[in-house]
């Protein structure tokens, strides 16, 4: 099995790249599985319903998010109306949405999408590596193939979780800084691995945003409203191939250019 893990979607850019990049990436990687990073897509910080359907009508599977899901309060109800984007595990128990989801594959097997959110330099949460036992409990054993987004700032949190999980998942994939690292690799146990697999907009930027306005910040230490860049749009995330085990059997780095 073939799953494409998109890094974090941001803005209007990273929007077109989905839209004109991943039917080529799906059709000539063979992928079964879309899973993609979202918490982003709308503005550069955040995801409304309609956004998150036009996302999910372009052929992505589930979207995950992470920290700035809350951002539009319109998403809430959406939450709790679908699987397809989800949010968290480690929330409060009466928090919306969901911390995972079970789909089914183009491959016609079933599929585990698990959510987790980073606690250092990030918000007092649950334990995440607690939270994703449970979670794993309550998956059915029969689902093989589970995927972890690990959406954390620290790589020592993002590379423990690795650890905590290697050979009871198939990969754990971080997301939220928006810097591809080259990390990749298959841990001991079986799992795929990479701290973070990038952000799918523009690279020209300071994480999505326009760099002449995140330098005034840093310079000035004065707040500035954050706007999305628009130069040199790519697609970035990760092709894992998973044995009918759960095994991960490989795991390159995508970064594909968007021409304009």
């Amino acid at each position: 099995m073939n799953i494409l893990f998109i890094g974090d979607i941001v803005g209007a850019p990273g929007r077109r790249a989905l839209e004109e990049l991943l039917p080529r990436v799906v059709d000539r990687q063979y992928i079964d599985l879309v899973v993609a990073n979202g918490e982003n897509a709308s503005g550069g910080l955040g995801i409304t319903p309609q956004v998150a359907d036009q996302l999910l009508a372009q052929g992505i599977d589930v979207l995950t998010s992470g920290n700035h899901i809350w951002k539009h309060k319109e998403i809430i109800p959406y939450l709790e109306s679908t699987d397809r984007l989800i949010r968290p595990a480690n929330y409060p128990p009466e928090t919306p949405g969901r911390g995972y989801a079970i789909v089914e594959t183009a491959a016609g097997e079933a599929a585990a999408v698990i959510n987790l959110e980073g606690r250092v330099f990030m918000n007092p949460l649950e334990c995440p590596f607690r939270t994703v036992d449970r979670v794993l409990e309550a998956i059915p054993k029969e689902v093989k193939v589970i995927l972890v987004d690990m959406h954390a700032e620290a790589t020592s949190e993002k590379q423990a979780m690795g650890w905590h999980l290697d050979g009871r998942v198939s990969a754990v994939l971080g997301t939220h800084t928006h810097v591809q690292t080259a990390d990749e690799r298959i841990l001991p146990g079986g799992s795929g691995y990479i701290s973070d697999a990038g952000m799918t907009g523009p690279v020209d930027s300071v994480i999505g945003m326009k760099r002449e306005i995140i330098l005034e910040r840093f310079l000035s230490q004065r707040p500035q409203p954050f706007k999305v860049a628009s130069q040199n749009i790519q697609l970035q995330g990760v092709i894992v191939k998973i044995d009918a085990g759960g095994r991960c059997l490989e795991i390159n780095r995508v970064h594909l250019p968007l021409k304009s």
